[in-house]
């Protein structure tokens, strides 16, 4: 009989643990994870490692890569990381933060994570001004036409970036949007070297805005954190002018990451 205790031994991990040490192995990695490549980090015999991602990738907490072998997050398990992120002490300090932060500069601030088809908003704080953009959380939004979308994509690996711009829907939001891949991974490229991203009206015509990453302690973006505006009050050089308060909200919401 197996254990109570993981000893290290292949197949001594209690059975109502493998599971869980699978997704969050998954997790820890940053990327997609081959059964083999779990099998030696958990020292799991491979057909219970294969038997419990079949499980898992059925009921939606993982799903396969695009290679077919490798294994990532599911819906269910973003869900899951997403409500715990938004457990009530949690979220009632980041409010704290993007609330000084849109007292700051005078417009809404969001937090945003990657979702399976595009960003998700965690949280928002509204600006004051009767004229604003709304769009409430869970709204989910494109990844190559926004300031958080961009900010995803240029944390993600050159090549398999540049699968998934070649396999990606690039709808034409506005006749600023960039639907050309190539051109697409320029400004992503430029988006690397200064460490924050814009959307100059490419999602929706009269909004500019801009997006800093939030990161875990292995540097890994998690979420990010953005400003927008109606062009009327601001266009996007007066927003690139808000980038160092945005990045100190980012790194402070980081502190609570830790």
């Amino acid at each position: 009989m197996p254990s109570d205790q993981p000893d290290g031994t292949k197949g001594q991990i209690p059975t109502n643990l493998r599971l869980l040490l699978i997704l969050e192995q998954i997790a820890k990695e940053g990327a997609p994870v081959s059964p083999r490549a779990l099998s030696a980090a958990l020292d799991l015999p491979k057909p219970t490692i294969h038997r419990l991602l079949a499980t898992a990738e059925e009921e939606g907490f993982l799903q396969r890569d695009l290679d077919g072998r490798s294994f990532g997050p599911g819906a269910r398990l973003r869900v899951l990381s997403a409500n715990t992120l938004s457990s009530q002490r949690v979220r009632t300090e980041r409010l704290i933060v993007l609330k000084k932060l849109a007292e700051d500069v005078g417009e809404t601030c969001n937090l945003a994570a990657p979702g399976r088809y595009g960003m998700v908003y965690l949280d928002r704080v509204e600006t004051h001004w009767p004229l604003r953009i709304q769009l409430p959380v869970g709204t989910r939004v494109p990844f190559h036409c926004t300031a958080s979308g961009k900010m995803y994509l240029s944390s993600m690996r050159q090549d398999k970036l540049r699968r998934l711009l070649q396999s990606m829907p690039l709808e034409q939001k506005t006749p600023s949007s960039i639907v050309d891949p190539d051109h697409l991974l320029e400004d992503i490229a430029k988006i690397r070297e200064r460490g924050y991203s814009t959307d100059n009206q490419e999602f929706m015509e009269g909004m500019a805005a801009i997006a800093a990453p939030i990161c875990d302690t292995q540097g890994r973006l998690l979420t990010t954190l953005s400003i927008h505006a109606p062009i009327q009050r601001h266009d996007l050089d007066d927003l690139i002018g808000f980038i160092e308060i945005l990045r100190a909200g980012a790194h402070r919401l980081e502190e609570l990451l830790a």
